[in-house]
């Protein structure tokens, strides 16, 4: 089953994991990316033009009800969760979970709710415990996990919450983790 959506989990070192990774994907890659990168709630756009510069997908900070749509990459905005709903996604301003708002989980667990077996989860670098639970409920769904390879990851902690809770399908580093999305776009 091709993948419908992609989401993408990271903390810290994550921003040049992700660059890395978006850098490697070819430039005919269609399919969305949804990214949870932690970082402090009054960060500026930044991060969007540190990501763009990667990769000749369209980047964007999503605002809410924005249309999910094929080879785009999104980053949930500071200080809001990113939830994903049938086509579109919306943000919240509801706690913090794991101490993260954006939360990796937050995302994971609703685009499996929403495209289940079509969903490709991505855990790279982080230092805390954010992801391990979408992990696991996106697995539950059918959807697919990819761990970066901790001893590749700048912080190991969050990699090696999702491998401890038996939720990974691949451990790659992220070189790998491009190479293996790569074969999606064809």
């Amino acid at each position: 089953m091709k993948p419908q959506l992609i989401v993408m989990g990271a903390s810290l070192g994550g921003l040049i994991a992700l660059s890395q990774l978006l850098q490697r994907l070819g430039p005919a890659f269609n399919i969305p990316i949804a990214i949870v990168q932690h970082r402090h709630r009054d960060s500026k756009d930044s991060v969007i033009d540190f990501l763009q510069r990667s990769t000749s997908l369209k980047v964007k900070e999503v605002e809410d009800q924005d249309k999910i749509t094929n080879g785009w990459v999104y980053l949930a905005p500071a200080n809001y969760h990113l939830l994903v709903e049938p086509g579109y996604f919306a943000l919240s301003v509801d706690e913090p979970v794991s101490f993260a708002r954006p939360s990796i989980d937050v995302l994971f667990e609703s685009a499996a709710e929403v495209y289940g077996p079509a969903t490709i989860g991505i855990i790279l670098t982080g230092a805390n415990h954010d992801g391990a639970t979408g992990a696991v409920a996106l697995k539950a769904r059918g959807g697919t996990v990819i761990v970066q390879d901790p001893a590749t990851a700048e912080s190991a902690v969050m990699p090696e919450a999702v491998l401890t809770r038996n939720a990974a399908d691949w451990i790659m580093p992220v070189p790998q983790i491009a190479e293996w999305l790569n074969r999606f776009s064809v």
